[in-house]
């Protein structure tokens, strides 16, 4: 399920939509393979009796029993999460029942940063942390794909915005950045 668009002002686009990194999801993915192994072991090792089908229903619904919260709430929680960032801000969406969100504004951000450990930097993922301006905590998104990559795209966006900003302030009008011919998922930077 994508990002609704419909929460986007007129004259904002979507530069990158993120999901956390894959490598949130293995750890569940590899506790459903050894439930399921188990399981199977389990039924392929008890009588085709009346007592050896009691044992094989008891330990299916053991599995799914300790699937949903080992398994499927993880992979939900790494799907209904979103990490959004558009020529005006940044914008984070987690729930899966209920939800919670926030809107960082490019003006507002004072500091974008990251971290990689070394198993991050072979996956290329890491965490970035944006401090802004105001009484709100610093936002720190974990896993992130190409964490280096978007901590450079968020600062680009910055400058951009700062510079629009200026400009509409000094009667010079200013347009939000067009998109890039090359990479239609982006604004054209003016380092690009």
């Amino acid at each position: 399920m994508g990002f609704p668009e419909n929460v986007l002002t007129r004259d904002e686009q979507v530069v990158r939509s993120l999901h956390p990194h894959w490598l949130t999801v293995i750890g569940p993915t590899v506790t459903a393979v050894v439930l399921v192994a188990a399981a199977v072991v389990a039924s392929a090792l008890t009588p085709d009796d009346s007592r050896g089908n009691l044992i094989q229903w008891v330990c299916v619904g053991l599995v799914v029993v300790l699937a949903i919260p080992l398994v499927l709430v993880p992979y939900l929680r790494w799907r209904t999460t979103h990490y959004v960032i558009t020529t005006h801000r940044v914008m984070v969406r987690r729930g899966i029942l209920s939800k919670a969100g926030k809107d960082i504004t490019l003006s507002k951000i004072t500091d974008v940063s990251f971290h990689q450990s070394l198993l991050d930097r072979i996956l290329r993922s890491g965490s970035l942390s944006i401090e802004s301006a105001g009484d709100s905590a610093d936002e720190e998104l974990r896993n992130i794909p190409h964490s280096d990559e978007i901590q450079q795209l968020v600062n680009h966006l910055i400058d951009e915005d700062s510079t629009t900003r200026a400009r509409r302030a000094s009667g010079g009008g200013g347009e939000w950045p067009a998109r890039s011919p090359e990479r239609p998922d982006r604004p054209r930077l003016s380092e690009e």
